[in-house]
């Protein structure tokens, strides 16, 4: 699609959802995931296309596919990077480039169930977490591109889950085999 089709895209929603606000809510396609054995697991979207990821062999894994937590930081990257290139869009802006980068760091520990040295249990979760956005647009000046960057990525959605962390429910299916 060209920026003149997406622009009309979020154009036409925008025009829906103020007569019809209700219409935003919607359930997302749920993500499946099911272990393949050893460490690999394959998760799959309903339209069939599927994702292996499996652990480091540190961890007993392969190591020669993607870990879970990298696509936790790809999702979080490409949530970016599509939010600010819908916004650009939206506002006329031609990008002559734009990269987003997700990093962070994990203390294996918390993977582990262990305790730090005061006993107190280390977190799983990634810490340090950072978003890089590169971005270019021929003769648009820097502070509005810092805007543009800015708005798109406060209203991204995985983005705003992660800064909102909203615990996920658990429900568990126990199999009777």
């Amino acid at each position: 699609m060209t920026t003149q089709q997406i622009a009309a895209a979020v154009q036409r929603i925008e025009a829906v959802l103020q007569r019809r606000p209700e219409l935003g809510l919607h359930d997302d396609a749920p993500a499946s995931a099911r272990w393949q054995g050893e460490t690999r697991v394959v998760a799959s979207h309903a339209n069939g296309t599927q994702i292996v990821s499996d652990m480091p062999t540190e961890f007993g894994g392969s190591g020669d596919k993607i870990t879970p937590g990298w696509l936790f930081r790809a999702g979080l990257a490409s949530c970016t990077a599509t939010s600010i290139a819908m916004l650009a869009a939206a506002r006329g802006i031609e990008l002559a480039s734009l990269e987003v980068l997700a990093s962070s760091r994990t203390d294996t520990r918390g993977m582990l169930g262990m305790a730090d040295a005061a006993g107190a249990p280390v977190s799983a979760a990634p810490q340090d977490l950072q978003v890089l956005v590169r971005i270019g647009a021929h003769g648009v000046a820097a502070a509005q591109l810092r805007a543009l960057v800015e708005e798109g990525y406060r209203c991204s959605p995985v983005p705003s889950a992660v800064r909102s962390a909203s615990p996920p429910g658990l429900q568990i299916d126990i199999n009777a085999d």
